[in-house]
């Protein structure tokens, strides 16, 4: 896969604010770049924010994933 570290970084990037920034909302601040989010509605930042965690995670389970090994298997 080309480009997997920036891949990796984007994904985990999206992962650690994602989850941060839930972690702040329990707390009642936020993060001050993502303060757009909390003008839609407390629901649809929070929805978002889920989003951010799960794009994360997928984006660094196929930036992980060997995708010639996997087309070698299926193939066999």
């Amino acid at each position: 896969m080309k480009y997997k570290g920036l891949w990796l970084l984007l994904g985990y990037t999206l992962f650690t604010l994602g989850i941060t920034s839930i972690a702040m909302e329990l707390v009642g601040t936020h993060w001050y770049f993502l303060g757009w989010l909390e003008q839609t509605g407390r629901l649809v930042a929070f929805i978002l924010k889920l989003l951010m965690i799960i794009v994360g995670v997928l984006i660094i389970v196929f930036a992980r994933t060997d995708w010639e090994k996997e087309k070698r298997e299926s193939s066999e």
